[in-house]
């Protein structure tokens, strides 16, 4: 049995998260990446706005580590909902680079200290605040990964460009008439339990 580093195996999920989520971005317009796709209004680049928001809270603040970037959607009396929609000024290129930062803010926070620091989460309920930053590392890998999840869903409706990255689509082979033919049957399968129900 090999021996492994649990803030290796860690940085190895969260890279691959954000990685991932990135990659749906790729080959987009600006309006695709911004398109509302689900009657909420899920999008691809204010999920990457909200990911990093989350990074530099619970992987920076939450540690007594300020990146000092400002988030204005994140401040008291910020509209609702502020951090999952990019406005027309706040460019791909600087949620890219935003959500870059609070990955290096990030690092350098898990780098630092030993996973059993224990943080602050501010924007919890007093007394229920506190968090190891192990606990604080897996709770934002489990956004990130969901939320990469909901971004394979979305470009996949908008283009059909499914998987991982470019390499690794994690797709059994197929090509669009054996698609369209799985897709057909199961709507059939689906169809028919439901009468049987």
């Amino acid at each position: 049995m090999t021996t492994s580093d649990p803030k290796a195996d860690l940085h190895f999920y969260l890279q691959s998260a954000r990685d991932a989520l990135l990659w749906k971005l790729g080959g987009l317009s600006e309006y695709d990446v911004r398109r509302p796709m689900t009657p909420t209004g899920t999008n691809l680049l204010g999920m990457v706005k909200h990911v990093a928001g989350v990074e530099l809270g619970y992987l920076g603040d939450t540690f007594g580590r300020p990146s000092g970037e400002p988030l204005p959607w994140l401040e008291d009396g910020a509209e609702a909902n502020a951090d999952m929609w990019a406005t027309a000024d706040e460019s791909r290129a600087f949620i890219v680079e935003l959500y870059h930062r609070a990955w290096a803010h990030a690092d350098a926070t898990i780098d630092a200290l030993p996973l059993e620091t224990i943080g602050t989460v501010p924007w919890w309920p007093t007394g229920r605040d506190k968090v190891t930053l192990h606990h604080a590392v897996v709770r934002v890998i489990a956004d990130t990964h969901r939320h990469a999840g909901h971004a394979d869903i979305i470009r996949e409706l908008m283009d059909g460009a499914v998987g991982m990255n470019k390499n690794n689509d994690s797709m059994p082979p197929g090509d669009s008439a054996w698609w369209e033919s799985h897709r057909t049957r199961l709507e059939r399968v689906a169809q028919e339990a439901d009468r049987d129900a």
